[in-house]
């Protein structure tokens, strides 16, 4: 492939990280990403981190099921990295690092490739703060350093380590305002597609429906995911006497979450740890509006009171009012999905590609931080 301008693209990507199931933000990213890189003619070797336990049955088993994975995990990196190309690593904090973007980093420097750290997740300060004395030399390593948010930058540069912002992608195609998508003002639909897990904090957007259900009886909630909190919060919505106009959908694939989206008046982002988060993105695609919690990366994401609308997190009186507020007024809540519908460009591929593009070609070329 030769780019436009002349210049030949970068050519072999090693891509390394998680695919769905389970559909995470960093899973979608990585599967995402592949299939578009491939479109644009690049060999892409993809090295998936969370591959299904072989055999089966020793994915059961607590501890030695690490080794199942990690050895032909390693194996399979080894002779990826043999082939030569770029590596692109999509990297997470805790136990993930270790498992896996270590020992990526340390195989990419053995074989003498460069690697790009394309690094996520809102929990990068708590984890540099505590690891960083072992996590930051090893992140020197890499070619360059990728981050979805300037949140992420910010957090990276009191370590001496530079990172520049090459935003998530999210497909404009697929996550799309329907033309018959009718918005009820009697019965409005919320959602919320986060993963049942404690950092994003579902048990807010519970509370904070119940409180909705107040002033609109007719409301319902679908809650879109997968995670160790879903008993404890199927019974919430039950002590909250809510559980008949909630919808726990569990894992969505695109397709559905899509229409999901469709069918939506109004997303909830309850998190109290986050970055860039992908529903974001696609809640503005699809044309919802948004009420999220304003933690790490959202300040950086969105424009308060613009394009969404940001509260404290852990307060689901907040949330449910900001919520009130919106359905109550249908002006404003048209301002913000059309605010979100013109952010929601700056995610797309058309402006992301040229990002990615350039930076294999550089690093490829030999410059960068670990060069």
């Amino acid at each position: 492939m030769v780019e436009a301008s002349g210049t030949r693209s970068p050519g072999r990507i090693v891509l390394v990280g998680p695919l769905p199931p389970p559909a995470g933000g960093m899973a979608n990213q990585t599967r995402q990403l592949a299939e578009l890189l491939r479109a644009e003619g690049l060999a892409v070797e993809l090295v998936q981190v969370n591959a299904p336990y072989r055999p089966a049955w020793a994915g059961r088993l607590p501890v030695v099921r690490a080794l199942f994975r990690l050895v032909p995990y390693l194996w399979q990196l080894w002779r990826a990295m043999g082939r030569g190309g770029v590596v692109h690593l999509m990297a997470n904090s805790g136990w993930s690092w270790h498992l896996f973007a270590a020992p990526a980093l340390l195989i990419a420097h053995a074989r003498g490739l460069a690697a790009v750290i394309n690094y996520r997740g809102g929990e990068a300060q708590s984890f540099l703060r505590a690891q960083g004395r072992w996590v930051v030399p090893l992140m020197r390593r890499a070619a360059a350093i990728a981050v979805p948010s300037g949140y992420l930058r910010a957090v990276f540069a009191p370590y001496g380590l530079e990172a520049e912002v090459v935003p998530n992608i999210v497909d404009l195609e697929r996550f799309a305002v329907r033309a018959d998508a009718a918005r009820r003002a009697a019965t409005p639909h919320l959602v919320v597609t986060r993963n049942l897990e404690a950092i994003y904090d579902n048990t807010t957007a519970l509370r904070a429906f119940a409180r909705l259900r107040a002033r609109w009886p007719a409301a319902r909630l679908t809650i879109a995911g997968t995670g160790p909190e879903a008993a404890a919060l199927a019974a919430e919505a039950r002590a909250l006497g809510v559980a008949e106009s909630v919808t726990f959908s569990g894992r969505l694939e695109r397709e559905a979450m899509a229409a999901l989206y469709a069918e939506a008046d109004l997303m909830l982002n309850p998190s109290r740890v986050d970055n860039t988060p992908n529903s974001v993105l696609e809640a503005w695609a699809s044309g919802v509006a948004v009420v999220s919690t304003r933690v790490g990366g959202l300040s950086y994401l969105v424009e308060d009171g613009v394009d969404a609308v940001l509260v404290a997190p852990g307060d689901p009186e907040a949330m449910a009012e900001a919520a009130c507020a919106l359905l109550g007024d249908p002006a404003r809540r048209a301002a913000l999905v059309a605010a979100g519908r013109r952010a929601a460009a700056r995610f797309a591929w058309p402006a992301v590609r040229p990002l990615w593009l350039a930076l294999y070609r550089r690093v490829a070329g030999g410059e960068g931080c670990g060069a």
